[in-house]
């Protein structure tokens, strides 16, 4: 993990050049947008409170790095990350979820995080103390015996050791397992469980009666079981909840997808349409700075980093009612993609498509290699496809690639030959046909 501190705008591009091809304007926006977060932590209150994240909207078609370009971001920087299509939400009073859940969405997500960093860092504690839990089953200390602990200890510590290198993995052992039976009930709301401020099935099955059972299984597996009870029993569930929710307020991202999908305003009043504006309306107050209620307690949503993104084609971001779009001060436009760009998107980043097929088909043992020309054969149809049809950006490789390997990735256990090399010749051979006949193409790529 980098640290914050010499995660500056230009390392932030390098890293995700490691991932995303091109789209310059939209990976300097977003490491901007990062590197104002670090240095509005170094500054001192008030000050600190009055700077505000400056959100951004990323105009693009489809397949073209938008959410990539937020995951990897938000990944780099170990921050909670959401994405969300605007288009699944609906005004106040309508049926569908209202826009307060997306950050209820955030701050379940941090939580989560928070927890699992915090059982991680207790993890060690809590396998000595299920080790020794387990140890109490195997030796158990023989009552009213006595002048036996010499003996007992010794026996003791070679079971430990025992234990410790796996011996008794498969040995059986029974230990208390704990269950709880949850009260069947389910809550019809046209709003939600979550307007109910608080999540009833947790209630329900944190009251409900816990049950002890003895249940027979292996020490491997019994083991576990332990490490996981310790672990639970060790973590401080109000710093776990506090950590996840100052994680949303100060780090959190939430992606907001389709935005131009609630922009257009021509069939205003008419069936579906009816509640564009006013999911829009219902943005506002979120992206200007509110406090959410969630069953974790009060959210502000002040320095939550929020980014649009939209192709655009019939709506335009003028389009947005305009205090929404003074909400969103950063505008970049990331390019469409060609044939230049899928080449490099084939082969150049750490998580390319030839990378990975050669990496599944290296689990068979075959090895595989693509020459230039059929990469750029590939790239070729790719681009012509998209012309053709819907431009689908960069997706289109992923049916390019699963339709020329099918055969391979299907025979590839009972394959006498572990090496195959895949020239132009093979690509337009599997996929020429299917190139030229428009309606196979339409169904198929």
């Amino acid at each position: 993990m980098i640290d914050e501190t010499h995660l500056t705008p230009r390392r932030i591009v390098e890293e995700l050049n490691r991932y995303i091809i091109g789209q310059e304007a939209a990976k300097r926006a977003v490491a901007i947008a990062i590197r104002n977060r670090w240095r509005r932590m170094q500054l001192e209150s008030p000050m600190r409170d009055e700077v505000l994240p400056k959100n951004i909207i990323m105009i693009g078609p489809t397949g073209v790095g938008k959410t990539e370009i937020a995951r990897r971001l938000a990944n780099l920087v170990k921050a909670p990350f959401l994405k969300v299509e605007a288009s699944k939400y609906t005004e106040v009073g309508y049926v569908g979820r209202d826009v307060e859940s997306m950050v209820r969405d955030l701050v379940e997500i941090s939580v989560n995080k928070a927890r699992s960093e915090e059982l991680k860092a207790v993890r060690e504690e809590a396998k000595k103390v299920a080790e020794e839990r387990l140890l109490d089953v195997l030796v158990p200390r023989p009552e009213g015996v006595e002048n036996l602990s010499d003996t007992y200890d010794k026996t003791r510590e070679r079971f430990k050791n025992m234990l410790k290198g796996g011996e008794l993995d498969e040995r059986e052992v029974e230990i208390e397992v704990e269950t709880r039976s949850t009260p069947m009930m389910q809550v019809f709301s046209s709003a939600g469980i979550e307007h109910l401020g608080f999540d009833l099935q947790n209630f329900f099955e944190r009251f409900g009666p816990a049950e002890q059972k003895n249940k027979k299984m292996k020490v491997k597996e019994a083991f576990s079981i332990l490490v996981e009870r310790e672990a639970e029993n060790l973590l401080d569930k109000e710093k776990v909840k506090k950590k996840g929710l100052r994680a949303a307020e100060e780090s959190g991202i939430i992606f907001i997808d389709e935005l131009d999908k609630i922009a257009g305003r021509e069939t205003k009043g008419h069936g579906p349409d009816v509640s564009r504006e006013g999911v829009q309306r219902d943005l506002l107050p979120i992206l200007e700075g509110t406090t959410v209620l969630t069953r974790y307690g009060p959210v502000k949503t002040d320095h939550i980093l929020f980014i649009g993104a939209g192709a655009f084609n019939v709506a335009k971001p003028s389009d947005l009612i305009p205090e929404l779009q003074g909400r969103f001060p950063i505008r970049v436009e990331l390019s469409p993609l060609g044939e230049e760009e899928f080449l490099k998107i084939m082969t150049e980043p750490d998580n390319a498509l030839t990378k990975q097929y050669k990496a599944l088909l290296s689990a068979e043992k075959i090895e595989i290699e693509f020459d230039e020309k059929a990469l750029a054969t590939m790239a070729q149809m790719a681009a012509e496809v998209n012309r053709k049809m819907e431009n689908i950006g960069a997706r289109r490789l992923y049916t390019i690639f699963e339709k020329l390997l099918e055969d391979i990735l299907f025979d590839a256990p009972e394959l006498s030959e572990k090496k195959i090399i895949i020239d132009s010749k093979y690509v337009k051979e599997k996929l020429g046909t299917l190139i030229q006949d428009i309606d196979a193409s339409r169904y198929i790529l």
